[in-house]
């Protein structure tokens, strides 16, 4: 059965954010920048077991807005995934969010939800798409680098203040000239 993507409306408003987002990370990305060129390498860790808390948002804010948007994925006739996007100050669309359930990952719905942020940024004249992960996530930094996204940037003091003796950077992604 293929991915359908509906756009987020008040139908289906009640489901957003009921995505399992947990995930095993079993390695970190250690990062180097030569000549202004970032680049990682991977380094396998003790796998454990993460899962971030849900970003409480005004989820009506993103019906009938052309700055913004959400779109939820469905694959077997089950909520498989979501994506919530907005314009950027700086005219990048941003992917706030994006989500695949735990039982369907592997199976394209996180490439399925990037292709529709990229039309969408392409229908409304945006000259790319950005978001931020976490040097802990492989498999969404794979996702991404895949889907033609390269790393433009880091901010190594991003989750101190929850945390100030994590290991945790944050990673911006960026793909121009869809």
């Amino acid at each position: 059965m293929p991915i359908t993507l509906h756009q987020l409306d008040e139908t289906n408003l009640s489901q957003l954010n009921t995505i399992d987002g947990t995930f095993t990370i079993d390695a970190h990305l250690v990062l180097t920048c030569l000549d202004g060129q970032l680049s990682y390498t991977v380094q396998p860790v003790k796998p454990y077991t993460k899962r971030y808390p849900t970003d409480e948002i005004n989820a009506s804010a993103y019906l009938h807005n052309l700055d913004k948007i959400a779109y939820l994925a469905y694959l077997d006739g089950q909520l498989a995934g979501q994506i919530i996007l907005r314009k950027n100050w700086n005219r990048y669309g941003y992917i706030e969010d994006i989500a695949v359930d735990a039982k369907f990952r592997r199976r394209g719905v996180g490439r399925r939800l990037i292709e529709q942020a990229i039309a969408w940024a392409k229908e409304r004249g945006l000259p790319g798409l950005m978001l931020e992960t976490q040097n802990n996530n492989l498999a969404a930094c794979q996702l991404y680098e895949a889907c033609g996204f390269h790393l433009g940037g880091i901010d190594q003091e991003l989750y101190t203040a929850i945390d100030p003796g994590t290991e945790e950077i944050a990673l911006y992604w960026y793909l121009k000239n869809m």
